[in-house]
């Protein structure tokens, strides 16, 4: 029995340390193992302090400020460089890592952990928050179309304490980088005064030529703009068929944006605080002109292709109502086209810009907060958005077509992203939110059918004879040539009376709601007329009441 105890034991032991190695073994390695650090560097220097990822960036930039490039040497990992050629090459490639950090990186001191571990204690927002960290990203640089990852290591030799150097890729990277990055010709050309220190750790010989670039790009952009404008007419400057004047802006924002490319990446190169804030706005600027070139090229064609001219689509006629619901279509089509130019722009610009993968994303950290400000200051103008494409799906309202809108007859002119321009009979233009032209009734008089009965009331005394105005109510109906010979639709009715006298309802038909108006007003002037010469006679036709019993 004591054996059969014992042999249980000692298998519960085994066990319990065969799940304590496979634990050991499945924990992330805490660092890079190599036999030794930089071995033909010899040891490193006292004051080079490379136990926490901001000591070891700070230690090289002491150095590098120093020019101490040999010192500095000592804050690389050099493991893919000979043995016998660190001493030569680990110098070169210091310099050329402070040059880079000067030109395309911005380090984010708050976020870079100084801690051994490199354990980001500040919450659990992040996938690796908590954890110990061997490899940690600085930044991204832009190499010939590919993003060069810029990190630090944490290496441990097989003898000594772990150390975290600039990783092996990036000194690998580091001389193509330097003569894609590195100073220009002019720049070594420039007297030694204007390339020392100035503020904001920028040189004076950028002080000074940032804005001079500024200059020159508008310059040769004023003279872009001036050279595609000659030979237009000054009428015709906003003519939307010109496929001058429509490729003038984007031309001429791309030109400017390759101007200034040109300027800070093959005649200057700025430092990282300029760059950080230019290299986006110079992605922007060309993503900008390009899919402002295609939205301008697609207007020109369609305004070619198709007729959006509010008064020639109100007009009536075989084929009208096809083109009013093409015009319509093709104006919801447009405004699609720019949302998604838009969003593809927005998606070009983030993914492209540098800047987005390192001080961007501690605003995306806050993404939520971000996004309720943004939605709540934008909700009106999405909301119309929205409410414009539903008008495009839904066909209430069309491009040429007659509605009564608020007591007011218009013709709709423009569907527009967050407005309705309507043109009121008078010549008026009536500019009404999309959400509020959506959500209030409205007639349309020429959805489906533009034929249309117009109603004339006259009130007349209780002993008035109706029969004679009948009678005058089809001679007048008949003269006019305008009124269809539609026998149904006419009619005389009695439809109410009170203590005033009794209504009466002529109904007018109307082929067409442009002109429906007015011939609404012409048959009640002669109704009117035909009445005044009834009640001058024998028989009264108006109802006698003074102006108070009529209030």
């Amino acid at each position: 029995m004591y054996r059969l105890v014992l042999a249980a034991a000692l298998a519960l032991l085994s066990l319990a340390f065969a799940s304590l190695l496979a634990a050991q073994s499945s924990e992330p390695e805490r660092w890079y193992k190599v036999e030794l650090i930089n071995p033909g560097l010899g040891t490193a220097p006292q004051t080079v302090d490379r136990t926490t990822p901001r000591s070891s960036l700070e230690s090289f930039m002491f150095r590098a400020d120093a020019e101490d490039w040999d010192g500095a040497a000592h804050l690389l990992d050099l493991s893919a460089i000979p043995a016998s050629e660190q001493a030569v090459e680990g110098p070169k490639r210091a310099k050329a890592f402070a040059t880079l950090l000067e030109r395309k990186i911005m380090i984010d001191w708050y976020d870079l952990r100084d801690r051994p571990d490199g354990v980001d204690e500040r919450g659990s927002e992040t996938p690796l928050a908590g954890e110990p960290r061997r490899s940690l990203l600085l930044w991204y640089v832009k190499l010939n179309d590919r993003p060069i990852p810029i990190r630090i290591n944490r290496i441990k030799p097989e003898v000594g304490d772990p150390a975290w150097l600039v990783s092996r890729q990036t000194v690998m990277a580091l001389p193509a980088l330097e003569e894609a990055y590195g100073p220009t010709e002019l720049e070594l050309m420039l007297p030694e005064p204007l390339r020392t220190k100035a503020f904001w750790n920028l040189r004076w010989w950028e002080v000074i030529a940032f804005p001079l670039a500024l200059a020159v790009t508008g310059l040769i952009g004023f003279v872009v703009n001036r050279a595609l404008s000659r030979g237009l007419a000054r009428t015709h400057r906003d003519a939307p068929t010109s496929m001058l004047v429509a490729i003038r802006p984007p031309v001429t924002l791309a030109v400017m944006t390759m101007v200034m490319v040109l300027i800070t990446h093959h005649v200057l190169v700025f430092s990282g605080r300029i760059d950080t804030i230019l290299s986006p706005l110079l992605i922007l600027g060309g993503v900008v002109a390009a899919l402002w070139l295609i939205v301008n090229v697609a207007d020109v064609i369609l305004s070619r292709l198709v007729k959006f001219d509010g008064g020639e689509l109100a007009e009536m006629g075989e084929g009208q109502e096809a083109r009013r619901n093409i015009a319509t279509r093709v104006s919801a089509a447009r405004r699609m086209m720019i949302v998604i130019v838009v969003l593809v722009g927005a998606g070009i610009t983030i993914s492209e810009a540098s800047v987005m993968r390192s001080l961007g994303l501690s605003l995306l950290a806050s993404a939520g907060t971000a996004t309720i400000i943004l939605a709540y200051a934008g909700r009106n103008i999405l909301t119309n958005i929205m409410a414009s494409l539903q008008i495009a799906l839904n066909q209430s309202a069309r491009i040429g077509d007659r509605v009564l809108y608020d007591g007011q007859l218009c013709s709709v002119e423009r569907i527009h992203f967050t407005y309705v321009q309507l043109r009121v009979w008078t010549g008026r233009r009536l500019v009404v939110p999309v959400v509020d032209f959506v959500s209030e009734p409205f007639e349309n008089w020429t959805m489906r059918d533009p034929y249309m009965i117009r109603e004339v009331v006259l009130r007349l005394s209780h002993g008035a004879d109706v029969e004679p105005l009948r009678r005058a109510y089809h001679e007048i109906l008949d003269s006019i040539e305008d009124i269809p010979d539609r026998p149904v639709d006419r009619g005389v009715y009695v439809q109410g009376h009170d203590v005033f006298g009794q209504s009466v309802l002529f109904l007018v038909p109307a082929p067409d709601p442009n002109i429906a108006w007015a011939l609404e007003c012409e048959v009640r002037e002669r109704l009117l007329q035909e009445a005044r010469v009834i009640d001058d006679g024998a028989h009264a036709m108006f109802p006698s009441a003074s102006p108070a019993e009529a209030a």
